[in-house]
């Protein structure tokens, strides 16, 4: 802990010397991995206390463990492709929203992952639960949330969150990043590349069809057609022919879009009813 306390405390000291931010994708992203993984630990641990007083957060017990050990397969096979630079540094640890008026999911610097039920219920194909899982460990992996942030509030007062010096800022970076306040927005660019990286995941999982992000994104957007775009839109920009871009990047892959079973998917909706 204390040298924990102290490499953040050396890294505010550094990025102070510097009178500059990241401003665009390009940019130059001073937060160092272990102060994604600190801050990431910061905000899960104030978006369990929120979820948790509201009685939404499903908890890793007894009465969750099927729900949980069937999400758990899912994930684990897209964090183990290989093809995951964090894999070993950030938490990967995976928690269940109760809400089923919520169709979103999203991810906090240091990759946890949250999944709201309304999300899981509402879809049918695991391959497209499992693009949105890849889509969501990109988001993290690359970094996007971190990198956002540092745009948006500068690198001092990340840091101090990720020391539990401002618990003000803390619980309004958790409320964007959760689609409670007014949501964390990815470039365009960000959501190009989460789209991207999810294929290369589900490639290297040899067992879901690499584009499965496609589906999922058709069926957002035939609900948006209809005038009730779903939550994930709200904090996920939806850039034109992105379905197109994630079927042309698993042609470039070469890599299979045969559907897997939905076995896992399906038990997993079974044990949330």
């Amino acid at each position: 802990m204390k040298l924990k306390r102290s490499l953040l405390t050396l890294s505010l000291v550094v990025a102070s010397a510097f009178t500059f931010y990241s401003c665009g994708d390009d940019g130059v992203l001073l937060f160092t991995v272990e102060d994604d993984v600190a801050l990431g630990k910061q905000v899960a641990h104030q978006v369990d206390s929120t979820y948790r007083a509201q009685g939404r957060l499903m908890e890793r017990n007894s009465t969750n463990q099927q729900a949980y050990a069937n999400l758990d397969k899912i994930v684990n096979r897209v964090l183990n492709s290989g093809e995951v630079q964090y894999r070993q540094q950030f938490a990967w640890d995976v928690k269940l929203i109760r809400d089923d008026s919520q169709l979103n999911a999203f991810a906090t610097p240091g990759g946890h992952i949250y999944v709201f039920t309304g999300l899981i219920k509402y879809l049918n194909d695991e391959d497209h639960f499992a693009g949105v899982i890849a889509h969501e460990v990109a988001h993290a992996d690359r970094r996007h949330s971190v990198k956002q942030l540092q745009r948006q509030y500068g690198i001092n007062l990340l840091l101090s969150i990720a020391l539990g010096n401002n618990p003000g800022a803390l619980r309004q970076i958790a409320g964007q990043l959760s689609g409670t306040l007014a949501g964390l927005k990815f470039s365009r660019d960000a959501e190009t590349e989460a789209d991207n990286y999810s294929v290369e995941y589900l490639a290297g999982t040899k067992y879901y069809a690499c584009d499965g992000a496609a589906g999922f994104f058709i069926k957002m957007n035939e609900e948006a057609a209809q005038g009730t775009p779903p939550e994930f839109l709200s904090t996920h920009p939806n850039p034109e022919n992105r379905v197109e871009n994630i079927q042309q990047k698993a042609r470039q892959e070469g890599c299979s879009t045969t559907t897997a079973p939905d076995n896992d998917f399906t038990a997993l909706k079974n044990a949330l009813k």
